[in-house]
């Protein structure tokens, strides 16, 4: 038999000795440490029985009465306006910022993004106050901005916009930047060679390449947006039909009729599910926010 008879069999039996030792490898790799799981198991818990909790509590036979009778669709119509407007701003504002943060060399380029990424944590009653000190009509721009153009900012609904997109603009400019760092640069230096020029380029390839992340980003912005309540309340107000969005609505109704509140506060879970879910395979994959 010459070598190259036996070859075959010889591989077949490896392979055969070595599939059951892949199994126990996999089976062993798969398996959760009890000191992961326990913990894992709390933070589900944790996380999930306060839904559980106002699933529970709502008045599921009250609900088509106290959503028609309260100003749940007029909160719901100016939450999903305003949060859709802020995010149309910071896409097209936050994104030309991360690729500066991601590929510019300037000095304190840490200390900008340090200062941009600032909303991520200061409280959003805190962000309303520097609004208000800011686009007020007292404020060092607010007053020229009425003066000159007649445009009053705090307490209209265009407020609401310029609150909204504070809080949010962060979580996009943070995921795009991300993705532009991770990104190879290959196919920009191959294009830039080809004589296309930066822009092109960006327009071209860079935005291309990282889709899946300005979208992500792009979700996570509106989804915070959305929820945005302590900016919103402290420099717009909560006047129904004009600055009134869902949060604060849900926040007005708890203190007269808790059904109310949780019937709105269902709303708001429904729609942010619903988005959640419809992009969460093709979009949200893992790795591709960051």
């Amino acid at each position: 038999m010459t070598d190259s008879d036996a070859t075959p069999g010889a591989t077949s039996a490896s392979l055969r000795r070595a599939a059951p030792r892949a199994r126990r490898v996999e089976a062993v790799t798969g398996r959760t440490p009890w000191p992961l799981a326990v913990p894992a198991a709390i933070a589900v818990a944790f996380l999930l029985l306060p839904l559980v909790g106002l699933l529970l509590r709502a008045p599921w036979r009250e609900l088509p009465r106290i959503l028609v009778e309260s100003s749940a669709l007029d909160a719901l119509r100016l939450s999903l306006t305003t949060a859709t407007e802020a995010t149309v701003i910071s896409v097209v504002l936050g994104v030309p910022l991360a690729w500066v943060l991601a590929r510019a060399r300037f000095p304190g380029r840490g200390l900008l993004r340090a200062l941009v990424t600032l909303p991520l944590v200061l409280p959003p009653v805190v962000g309303g106050v520097a609004l208000l000190f800011a686009f007020g009509r007292r404020g060092f721009i607010g007053i020229y901005l009425d003066q000159w153009f007649g445009i009053t900012l705090p307490f209209t609904t265009a407020g609401v916009v310029v609150a909204e997109t504070f809080v949010a603009m962060p979580f996009l400019i943070v995921t795009v930047e991300g993705a532009l760092r991770s990104a190879s640069r290959g196919l920009e230096e191959a294009a830039a060679t080809l004589g296309s020029r930066p822009f092109a380029t960006f327009r071209r390839v860079t935005l291309p390449m990282i889709a899946p992340s300005l979208v992500a980003g792009a979700v996570l912005c509106w989804a915070r947006a959305l929820g945005e309540f302590g900016a919103t309340i402290t420099f717009a107000g909560n006047f129904p039909g004009v600055t009134q969005t869902m949060p604060l609505a849900v926040y007005q109704a708890l203190e007269r009729d808790p059904d109310a509140a949780v019937a709105l506060s269902l709303v708001l879970l429904v729609v942010s599910i619903a988005v959640l879910a419809l992009l969460r395979d093709r979009w949200l994959r893992p790795g591709a926010a960051l």
